[in-house]
């Protein structure tokens, strides 16, 4: 659902056209989950630098292993088996088997709604009496509360998915790159669609940077390969809603559109793809299982990579209370293997997208117009990972917003 959502103070085009890009070498801003400690990129990597830890000051004393217990909120039920709820839980899954901890040190708390402040408030409150030294709340909509309850709980940490508060100690936010995996993935839309109209299932709209953004990068992947197609959005409102979700997608269907992507929590838009015979891409997890005949790849999300970090911080007492934000490079974000469903010759231009980025392609740089026909950025130029989360109050040239 990313849930999230990296909405932070919006700034009107015009403003946006002359402050977004910049020298392709110029560092981003560390308002929003755009720093990411040395630490967590060695261990998201899969190695451990034991030199740079050990000279680490954390901001706690070291906890036990054995005593360290771990919370986590969620939007919706991991017995999904898909989607965003599931990707995370998978997240903390590997995370506990990582570290060794055994089940009574993982608290979840599962259908919390992100609107609903009290129920937040007492899901957060009952992981502390049964001992949680570490909160994971993975919805956007959680952030003022555990912003709250940081304040409340000094020695507890708060750590909240895609949200842009913090307070350098015990509150911080994490979220990553997925704009580089949904670039990718709409290199396979771009290639198997047949009527060039691709529809987007969308939780939230232009004042959600994070949303904005998946589909701005899913956009430029489907012109790269496809620049005669367009991307058809239509927004839900809402993080989590199979029943909007499907509606959605069945609309984009009956306007033409044969490949359905989307920023949605469920797998609802891939099974009504695939109820009409045509094609799509997930999101959070891998949906070929739930849809098929129509599934092509997903962006997805590896969670563990940061929750296991985190926790094994607090374990050590080199918690430094930074925020996180890490991509392709660090092992967080990818997509998942391809269906047979993809066009002949995928594989191929999806493999060396992924190594152009991992040798310092930015998605978001060059020549760039809007759909309104403003220059965004031009040739030289790149936007910086703290606009890319913050400020992407426009959409790319081929999106269609309905």
């Amino acid at each position: 659902m990313f849930k999230k959502l990296f909405s932070m103070i919006m700034v009107v085009a015009m403003v946006f056209s002359l402050t977004a890009c910049s020298a392709k070498e110029t560092s981003t801003d560390n308002t929003a989950a755009t720093d990411v400690p040395s630490a967590a990129v060695t261990q998201a990597a899969g190695t451990t630098d034991s030199t740079d830890a050990a000279a680490t000051t954390g901001l706690f004393a070291p906890i036990a292993k054995d005593k360290i217990k771990v919370a986590v909120i969620h939007i919706g039920d991991p017995a999904s088996g898909a989607g965003y709820t599931y990707a995370h839980d998978q997240g903390i899954v590997a995370m506990q088997k990582a570290l060794g901890l055994s089940d009574d040190q993982i608290i979840r708390k599962n259908n919390v709604s992100d609107t609903d402040a009290v129920a937040i408030r007492t899901a957060m409150e009952e992981a502390i009496e049964e001992g949680a030294n570490i909160i994971f709340g993975t919805s956007w909509g959680y952030m003022d509360t555990m912003e709250q309850l940081s304040a409340e709980y000094p020695k507890v940490v708060f750590a909240h998915c895609s949200g842009y508060k913090s307070n350098g100690s015990n509150f911080v936010n994490y979220f990553g790159r997925i704009y580089q995996a949904r670039y990718l993935a709409g290199i396979a839309a771009g290639m198997k669609t047949q009527s060039d109209k691709i529809g987007f299932v969308a939780a939230m709209g232009i004042d959600n940077s994070e949303v904005t953004g998946g589909i701005n990068a899913f956009a430029l992947g489907v012109e790269s390969v496809n620049p005669d197609a367009k991307v058809y959005v239509k927004v839900t409102n809402t993080w989590y809603d199979p029943t909007l979700e499907q509606q959605a997608a069945e609309a984009l269907l009956d306007e033409g559109c044969d490949v359905i992507g989307q920023h949605a929590d469920t797998t609802a838009p891939q099974k009504a793809a695939e109820a009409r015979g045509v094609w799509g891409c997930g999101y959070n997890s891998d949906m070929t299982k739930d849809a098929p005949g129509a599934h092509l790849t997903a962006p997805i999300w590896n969670w563990g990579a940061y929750y296991t970090y985190a926790v094994q911080s607090l374990i050590d007492g080199t918690w430094t209370g930074e925020n996180y934000y890490g991509g392709m490079a660090e092992g967080l974000v990818d997509i998942s293997p391809l269906s047979a469903n993809c066009a002949d010759g995928t594989q191929a231009a999806i493999d060396a997208a992924k190594q152009k980025i991992l040798d310092g392609f930015k998605v978001f740089e060059g020549n760039i117009v809007d759909n309104q026909g403003n220059q965004i950025c031009k040739d030289g130029e790149s936007i910086s990972d703290a606009d890319i989360t913050g400020k992407m109050n426009w959409y790319y040239k081929n999106v269609v917003v309905e």
